[in-house]
């Protein structure tokens, strides 16, 4: 493995989130005078640490090219696919085009806007030597109920050990790659990475973050969400 690897962004944007029953994809939605995406990719593209990003949009997409958007890194476009993990698969064999194999991708949600840098330092930082990667998570706080397909309570679940899974998820290149390649093959539409980790036989490792990494899902969350950035700025300033 190289022993100075990089450190590169993948941001899945090609679903048109459907819950937020807006005319536009919800990633495009304006929030404290961007769109969620330019939220999202300023945070990353001013990490010292990341040294590109590559964006996997809709083939159909109409709205990229009208954003007036400037990157501080490298910054690629490449077509998205139809599930999540199709459009990573897609950036990440673009990405491999000009990054190593033993490169770390930080893989995060174009819908979660509120990243905080002290986490992406933590994250890197607990996973730099760590054989396998891990993922920022926040302990599970709530108690939790297993229902069944009517909507009744079947069992209220032990909370003790489980998480709530965040991004970025952060595993090298080949490696990643190849885990969603053969979950994929296998027939495992896995919902983020670090299920094709698991799935290929790996332990990834849950990184402590903040809980308003939110991801905005229903239209509730774009007020909360302005607000954590708004609470962030006043916090940084």
């Amino acid at each position: 493995m190289s022993e100075n690897p990089r450190f590169w962004a993948v941001v899945p944007a090609a679903g048109v989130g459907a819950r937020m029953k807006a005319a536009v994809p919800k990633q495009y939605l304006p929030l404290a005078g961007r769109t969620v995406i330019e939220q999202t990719l300023a945070r990353l593209g001013v990490h010292p640490r990341i040294d590109g990003i590559v964006v996997a949009l809709g083939a159909e997409d109409g709205y990229w090219e009208g954003l007036d958007f400037r990157c501080e890194r490298r910054l690629e476009r490449v077509d998205g696919g139809a599930e999540r993990c199709h459009s990573v698969l897609n950036a990440l064999a673009r990405l491999a085009a000009f990054a190593d194999a033993a490169d770390w991708v930080l893989v995060h949600d174009a819908a979660r806007p509120c990243l905080r840098g002290e986490d992406v330092n933590r994250l890197i930082e607990r996973l730099a030597d760590h054989p396998v990667g891990g993922l920022l998570a926040v302990p599970v706080r709530d108690t939790m109920k297993r229902a069944d397909a009517a909507g009744e309570v079947v069992r209220t679940e032990e909370r003790i050990g489980l998480w709530h899974a965040l991004t970025p998820q952060m595993f090298r290149l080949g490696v990643l790659r190849e885990a969603l390649a053969g979950a994929l093959a296998a027939g495992q539409l896995v919902t983020d990475e670090a299920s094709a980790m698991e799935w290929a036989g790996h332990r990834p490792l849950l990184v402590e973050g903040h809980a308003d990494n939110l991801k905005i899902t229903r239209p509730e969350d774009l007020a909360l969400a302005e607000f954590y950035l708004r609470a962030q700025h006043t916090t940084d300033g």
